[in-house]
């Protein structure tokens, strides 16, 4: 076994207590700051917990049927976290990757359930979407009442709300 000298393991513990009062500071945001990111933070949140429940499942002796029951959640919560970023989001290029963080992940939650031989759930509008079109038929927008657009591909809205 290498001995450290005790000058580095000075050096050592020296940053172990140092870095998280640094990091601490370095990451210290205002009051204001911080209220205004509130509502990011808790939707991310409230999906994170949501995702957590979700994944804790009593295994049933199918690995396939575990796999997709846990990895269902695990990709629903990307996309509530997703869906978190075009909400309160400025930064365009992470804005792009999150549309598409959503379309991905509910083709794959599709995929999973397909794949069981379990039905698709019905289409509805997305939480950033309007959701007051009661007939199937297009909108003024193009929406239909499912959530989809007359082309039949999901809606993305790109626009935050004020």
């Amino acid at each position: 076994m290498r001995m450290v000298p005790r000058r580095r393991w000075s050096c050592i513990a020296l940053s172990l207590v140092a870095i998280p009062g640094l990091l601490a500071v370095a990451h210290a945001v205002s009051p204001t700051t911080a209220s205004a990111e509130a509502p990011f933070l808790a939707d991310n949140q409230a999906a994170m917990d949501k995702m957590m429940a979700g994944m804790d499942i009593k295994p049933s002796g199918d690995a396939d049927h575990d796999f997709a029951e846990m990895m269902i959640p695990h990709h629903q919560g990307a996309i509530d976290m997703a869906q978190a970023e075009l909400r309160y989001g400025h930064n365009e290029r992470l804005r792009r990757i999150a549309q598409e963080i959503i379309v991905e992940q509910q083709q794959e939650i599709a995929a999973m359930r397909l794949a069981l031989g379990e039905p698709l759930p019905p289409s509805v509008a997305a939480p950033d979407q309007p959701s007051n079109l009661s007939s199937g038929a297009p909108g003024p927008s193009g929406m239909r009442a499912t959530g989809m657009p007359a082309t039949g591909m999901p809606a993305m809205n790109l626009h935050k709300e004020p």
